[in-house]
């Protein structure tokens, strides 16, 4: 008998995680996706307040995993996304990830999930020109777009 493996909804994860992008970590083999908020995917490019282009996809990822460093994340697993991943609010040294990540301009709230709760920090970090609005940028969502729509990276950054 073959009993198929399938994402199981854990109440939380706890450990040494790996960044895997902006917004997704591996901690014990499980992908979990940040709750509420969308960062630069891994290939995507921005332009910085110089106005030339740099992989902000790759840097934000970079500072994230600079940020939790070699520390504990806690995860509160709340969903399961259409890819298999635990959407999780995930924390390092009680610090919320997902709301670290806007405030610093590396991550946009995305009220459709969020409904909100990041919004201040976003316009914060817009206000102050911090990350990704230190310069110009396309959201996250329409990168994908663009990227499944079949056109190169280049195309598909602002």
């Amino acid at each position: 008998m073959t009993i198929a493996s399938a994402p199981v909804l854990a109440s939380d994860f706890r450990g040494r995680a790996s960044v895997i992008d902006g917004d997704t970590l591996e901690i014990r083999g499980s992908r979990i996706r940040l709750w509420g908020v969308d960062a630069p995917e891994h290939d995507q490019l921005c332009r910085g307040d110089d106005s030339l282009p740099y992989r902000c996809g790759a840097r934000v990822a970079n500072e994230l995993d600079r940020f939790i460093a070699a520390r504990t994340v806690a995860c509160v697993a709340l969903d399961i996304d259409r890819y298999g991943r635990t959407v999780a609010s995930c924390s390092v040294g009680g610090v919320d990830l997902a709301k670290w990540l806007v405030a610093h301009g590396y991550a946009l709230d995305w009220p459709h999930y969020s409904k909100g709760k990041y919004k201040q920090d976003q316009k914060e970090a817009e206000s102050a020109g911090v990350g990704i609005w230190a310069g110009s940028f396309i959201e996250p969502r329409r990168f994908r777009d663009c990227a499944r729509a079949g056109r190169s990276s280049e195309l598909c950054s602002d």
